[in-house]
């Protein structure tokens, strides 16, 4: 297979799981690199690479075009804040998508953006468009060590929380204890929400990540991985609960081994 797919990236491991397997597939690479945010080790396996800054959408579209992607992928987190920092300069393209958007919420960006890309040829796939089984876990517990009777009224509580959560584009994690809420997930990220809770509630805190209700397969996709584990240990956290089918687990052996270590259960809810 000849085909080209174009790969747009951000940060942490998942670029790197997708790059490996769509060449796995047989598909020739094009990716396109987010200065500050994509790993410069993903950009060196590729096909080929072209570095752009983040609002650089023309500059996207004119990449693809010349390397023959007609379909492409967005992979990997942007680092929200920087948004908010100056370093964002929006080309003639990008500033058309954000003419258009009603607001600058997830959704409305990302969805913006891939309508913009599709009427120039360019169709946005899932995210999980290459990703086995093994990364989108189903329904069951995943560690050894299994939730409480108070842990698991928690992952009910959160759970309904952090739906509403997703039907106003706000995060997709909320942070709990014994039925109240530490922390909810805004710009700063999975990460930094699940420490800022585990602080407030001073540890044996649970955590419930979710799909929005109405989640869009082709970006923002909830991810967790040895990254977000490790904000756990930090807040000395005891439960991390996702929605079973609808979240990538990256690094999914390590990531167990390493719950055990610590006593962590790790639950995969519909």
């Amino acid at each position: 297979m000849n085909q080209t797919l174009g790969l747009i990236t951000g940060n942490g491991f998942l670029p790197t799981l997708v790059l490996k397997e769509a060449k796995q597939a047989g598909y020739r690479v094009a990716l396109c690199a987010i200065e500050g945010e994509t790993d410069p080790l993903a950009a060196r396996q590729t096909d080929r690479v072209c570095w752009i800054r983040l609002g650089q959408l023309g500059k996207i579209i004119k990449f693809f075009k010349a390397e023959g992607a007609r379909q492409a992928i967005m992979a990997g987190k942007i680092t929200k804040t920087n948004l908010f920092r100056g370093d964002v300069r929006p080309d003639l393209e990008m500033i058309k998508v954000l003419a258009k958007a009603k607001n600058h919420s997830d959704d409305s960006l990302l969805g913006g953006i891939a309508d913009h890309l599709k009427s120039q040829g360019i169709e946005i796939l899932n995210s999980t468009a290459f990703l086995s089984e093994e990364a989108l876990p189903k329904k069951g517990i995943l560690t050894a060590r299994k939730p409480t009777k108070a842990e698991l009224d928690d992952i009910e509580f959160g759970w309904k929380l952090a739906k509403e959560m997703g039907k106003l584009d706000i995060g997709q994690t909320v942070v709990v204890k014994n039925k109240a809420v530490l922390a909810i997930e805004a710009i700063e990220g999975t990460d930094e929400a699940i420490r800022r809770g585990g602080a407030l509630g001073s540890g044996d805190v649970v955590v419930v990540k979710v799909a929005k209700p109405n989640q869009d397969m082709r970006f923002d996709v909830p991810t967790i991985g040895l990254a977000t584990l490790e904000a756990m240990i930090q807040a000395r956290a005891r439960v991390l609960a996702f929605e079973a089918g609808k979240t990538i687990v990256l690094e999914r052996k390590r990531l167990v081994e390493k719950a055990n270590e610590h006593k962590i259960a790790i639950v995969a809810k519909e």
